[in-house]
């Protein structure tokens, strides 16, 4: 059964992702681009100290009373991601793999923090995304990639398919010979791919979806069939969606309603898939404990 959870993922990796269990993580986590990326509730209180002069001359101060994302500076998106990677790096299974998902901004920054965690030895390689969409600045070079940071729990031992990965063709086939022309070669770490097309039918609307080629290549090159795959900032359920043409069982965790909901339409009609925090059946957003599931399936 594949399970998708409403809620905070740090609470719900530490109740729910059991040691070494998970086989493939991928993750796309906001990317700390300067724009506002946080959910916050707060409120304004008197206090002798606070920065602000209201009426008659009162001092206040802004209280932050809860927030689903991070406020957008750089320590505080290392201390955000901190916690979660380490989850992560727990929860994999000695020969799991994660595919940590990031751009140009923070990769560096990033790489430093799971070198700190899974070790400089488990690096495996840096995948470039590269694109050709939007618009492009005239004082440099167009940013046209994403970065995805590989580590494997251990390198040793991990799983990489080459066989599974669907070939490319060569840029020059002229130059390789008719057969291996004909059968492709396998891809480098960079990755020609466009994005998710505006009218493609793919596109779910959903403003952060990365493409299902890209995400399909990752679970065919590190994952076997009836493998297990974790993806804790699931937005648009790409991931779960690579896992179900390619036969592995998934987990799914986002704590935007709006993403659950985008979800709910993409696997109508999938089989086997537990949901926890959240009833897709009902028309709108329905918020359920978290430790009330609801088992959804439906024949195709």
């Amino acid at each position: 059964m594949h399970t998708i959870y409403f809620g905070d993922n740090l609470d719900i990796l530490r109740r729910h992702a059991r040691d070494g269990t998970v086989n493939l993580i991928y993750i796309d986590p906001p990317f700390n681009t300067g724009k506002a990326q946080s959910r916050t509730r707060i409120k304004t209180v008197r206090s002798a100290s606070g920065d602000r002069v209201g009426f008659q001359g009162e001092r206040y101060e802004t209280v932050k009373m809860g927030s689903r994302a991070f406020p957008d500076r750089f320590d505080d998106y290392i201390a955000f991601l901190e916690p979660r990677l380490r989850e992560a790096y727990r929860a994999l299974a000695p020969d799991g793999t994660l595919y940590f998902h990031i751009d140009y901004r923070e990769a560096h920054y990033c790489k430093v923090l799971l070198d700190g965690i899974f070790g400089r030895r488990s690096f495996l390689n840096e995948i470039i995304w590269a694109y050709d969409y939007g618009g492009r600045p005239a004082r440099r070079w167009p940013p046209k990639h994403d970065n995805i940071l590989v580590y494997v729990k251990d390198p040793s031992r991990y799983v990489f398919d080459t066989e599974a990965v669907e070939r490319i063709p060569y840029m020059a086939p002229g130059l390789c010979g008719p057969e291996k022309a004909a059968r492709g070669k396998l891809p480098t770490d960079t990755w020609w791919h466009t994005i998710v097309p505006t009218n493609g039918r793919e596109r779910t609307g959903y403003p952060t979806q990365k493409p299902l080629g890209v995400v399909t290549r990752i679970v065919q090159a590190s994952s076997r069939p009836g493998d297990l795959v974790l993806d804790f900032f699931a937005g648009s359920g790409t991931t779960g969606e690579a896992c179900l043409r390619l036969n592995r069982r998934f987990i799914l965790v986002d704590d935007n309603p709006e993403a659950l909901e985008v979800m709910a339409r993409r696997f109508a009609g999938a089989r086997g898939i537990r949901w926890v925090g959240f009833d897709p059946r009902v028309t709108g957003r329905t918020r359920r404990g978290a430790a009330d599931p609801v088992a959804v399936m439906p024949q195709k």
